[in-house]
């Protein structure tokens, strides 16, 4: 038994990476590295419409762009937005010092050697929703999202109009098994504004409900208070594809306009989250 008890402690310190470490206190986190998103418009959603039906006729249960119509305008007042998706190690010291309960790929109370700063996941909205509101911040909402990675003048992807996969941590192929990767690895891929990750490595969860945009007549029993929007794509491959049907495929979900959405109690391994708070502009 004393063995088995002296075996457990020491895989415990091998799998813990920071017990020896020195927690970042919760004032780091607050003023965690953030972006200033002044006050004024921004172009959110597409008018683009899928004419020849090529998203179903891949396998995709809706027309491509369906739920992003009509493109229209919002003016939202200035912001601030975490640059880089939350990591890891930020979410350790969340749980150390709440006592929250852990992500379930954890063990032995932390995360696995080498992936502090790669982004949490297999956490749910309400996990989300409880870390940014630990640091008196909250989740951006999903028209806060879009215009941090479009910018005012409604870019199609964060970098430009032309979709360019090196800019992005997305799978190049469908067979490719990709695992996350550190926040701030693509800084080719940042925003107008100068946020990081908005395309690629995890999904986001995203403070709003998954409901049709103001003007669009679109029905879906998808819609309501039931599934909460998230944003930007993963490391995840998209599927298998005949030809270069992947390559399309990919161009259309990385477009900072696209939308998705999960029921606030889902937990998986390529969603995490970024924070945003109000004012605290320069």
């Amino acid at each position: 038994m004393l063995q088995n008890v002296l075996a457990s402690n020491t895989a415990a310190r091998e799998e813990s990476p920071l017990i020896n470490e020195q927690s970042t206190t919760t004032t780091d986190l607050h003023f965690k590295d953030m972006i200033w998103i002044p006050d004024g418009p921004f172009i959110m959603g597409t008018n683009e419409v899928d004419v020849e039906n090529e998203g179903m006729q891949l396998g995709f249960p809706q027309p491509w762009f369906e739920d992003e119509g009509p493109q229209h305008e919002i003016d939202l007042k200035g912001y601030s937005i975490d640059r880089t998706e939350v990591s890891e190690a930020d979410y350790l010291n969340f749980v150390r010092a709440t006592g929250h309960r852990q992500p379930p790929h954890w063990q032995h109370g932390a995360y696995k050697v080498g992936t502090a700063n790669h982004p949490i996941t297999f956490v749910d909205w309400y996990d989300a929703n409880d870390y940014c509101r630990w640091l008196d911040k909250r989740l951006p909402t999903e028209a806060e999202w879009e215009k941090a990675a479009r910018g005012p003048e409604g870019r199609r992807y964060p970098w430009g109009e032309r979709f360019e996969i090196g800019r992005a941590y997305l799978s190049p192929a469908s067979d490719v098994l990709n695992k996350t990767a550190p926040v701030g690895q693509y800084p080719q891929g940042a925003s107008p504004y100068g946020v990081l990750d908005l395309v690629g490595n995890v999904w986001e969860w995203t403070d709003s409900w998954y409901l049709p945009y103001p003007g669009s007549d679109l029905r879906k029993p998808e819609f309501g208070m039931k599934h909460r929007v998230v944003r930007g794509l993963s490391f995840h491959s998209l599927g298998h594809y005949p030809g270069n049907a992947y390559s399309r495929v990919l161009a259309v979900y990385a477009r900072a306009s696209t939308r998705s959405y999960d029921p606030p109690a889902e937990r998986l391994g390529d969603l995490g989250f970024r924070c945003a708070k109000d004012g605290e502009g320069p």
